[in-house]
């Protein structure tokens, strides 16, 4: 066989796993199952996450409180401006049956540490790792807050900056 010969079989193989690498691709995308975003009026869906001080926080242990569930990013400045006033209105309410879950999508311990520390946050923060939650509650684009009922249901879903003064009738409406 000449070099001609072992180049042109060289480029077929290449060539021909270009191609099976790409029909794989769109089957797999094809035939993954779909999630559907969570809605107004169903039930949370729920989760087990870990949260900076190494707390477990599983959601359907809230039932019976309401939970204003919040997805962030360190990098988000809507988040930012946002969370010096959702910890003073967890301050407020968390002794009256309301907590705050804030999930961070999937940033560096690292990161969270020191956003957490610069902004004085005390309400339980946790970190998506592998992104099983933002993918389960569909989140784009942050932030993203649930309000969520004694009953784990869903009563409404919030995009954008939230105001120190919308929080607080957020945190009245899932009071329980």
């Amino acid at each position: 066989m000449d070099k001609k010969q072992r180049r042109l079989i060289m480029r077929t193989s290449i060539l021909v796993l270009l191609g099976a690498a790409l029909v794989f691709s769109l089957y797999a995308n094809f035939t993954k199952e779909k999630v559907a975003a969570v809605q107004k009026g169903e039930m949370a869906r729920d989760f087990v996450l870990i949260d900076m001080d190494g707390n477990t926080h599983k959601l359907s242990d809230y039932k019976g409180q309401g939970v204003f569930l919040n997805f962030w990013g360190t990098w988000c400045k809507p988040c930012e401006y946002e969370m010096p006033y959702m910890d003073k209105q967890y301050q407020k309410y968390k002794d009256q049956g309301v907590q705050i879950l804030a999930v961070n999508v999937g940033e560096s311990n690292y990161s969270v540490k020191k956003f957490v520390e610069k902004h004085y946050l005390t309400f339980p923060i946790m970190i998506d790792k592998n992104k099983q939650v933002q993918t389960a509650y569909k989140i784009d684009p942050l932030p993203v807050t649930f309000l969520i009922d004694k009953n784990g249901k869903i009563i409404d879903k919030l995009t954008g900056s939230l105001s120190e003064e919308s929080i607080q009738k957020h945190m009245e409406r899932i009071k329980p």
